[in-house]
């Protein structure tokens, strides 16, 4: 049975009530306490971009790896928000790059497919792997490419990868790489990227 501080803390985290938070752990909640989807307050406060709640938070030791029942952590998160002041928030609290999500994938890869160019462009600043391949095959470039629709946020982002060394030479399982990828849908900027 979880603890009312518990609870207190998660519905803190989870709204953004940073007073709350700071409460609920003065009560004595517990940092690990999870939901009934296994998601701590770390995780809900990344999920919902609570930024303030999440650094106070991390400031008492939370952890940024704590997987959920969908297999998502309070870093894998950022990458499907594209919060770079969460990313910020998380950093020093020295998350694994390498967890993958349930589709193989570290934070780059939904960030690229989402066209958050502000949070790729700083996410490839850290150790983060730039060829890491999901389950489906693909990097975040051929997300970019593939899931991406071309427009001028998806040209960013494959020169912010193709900069940070993604191989733009990297086949997908059925051995097409990104080039090919981009000329089939027409991709003109991007083609030029990948070919420089």
């Amino acid at each position: 049975m979880t603890s009312p501080a518990n609870r207190e803390l998660l519905a803190a985290a989870s709204a953004g009530d940073t007073a709350g938070v700071r409460a609920a752990l003065a009560a004595g909640a517990e940092l690990a306490a999870r939901d009934a989807r296994r998601r701590t307050a770390l995780l809900l406060a990344a999920a919902n971009d609570h930024v303030e709640a999440a650094r106070v938070l991390v400031d008492a030791g939370a952890d940024p790896d704590a997987l959920d029942d969908q297999h998502d952590t309070p870093w894998l998160v950022t990458g499907v928000t594209g919060s770079v002041p969460m990313l910020e928030v998380l950093l020093p609290a020295q998350p694994d790059l390498t967890i993958v999500n349930r589709y193989g994938g570290i934070s780059i890869i939904p960030a690229s497919e989402r066209g958050h160019v502000d949070y790729v462009r700083r996410v490839v600043q850290t150790d983060i792997n730039v060829n890491h391949v999901n389950n489906l095959g693909w990097t975040a470039l051929l997300e970019c490419v593939i899931l991406g629709d071309g427009t001028r946020p998806y040209q960013q982002i494959a020169e912010i990868l193709v900069a940070a060394g993604a191989n733009v030479h990297q086949p997908d399982k059925n051995g097409a790489d990104v080039l090919q990828h981009a000329r089939n849908r027409g991709y003109d900027e991007i083609v030029a990227i990948l070919s420089r």
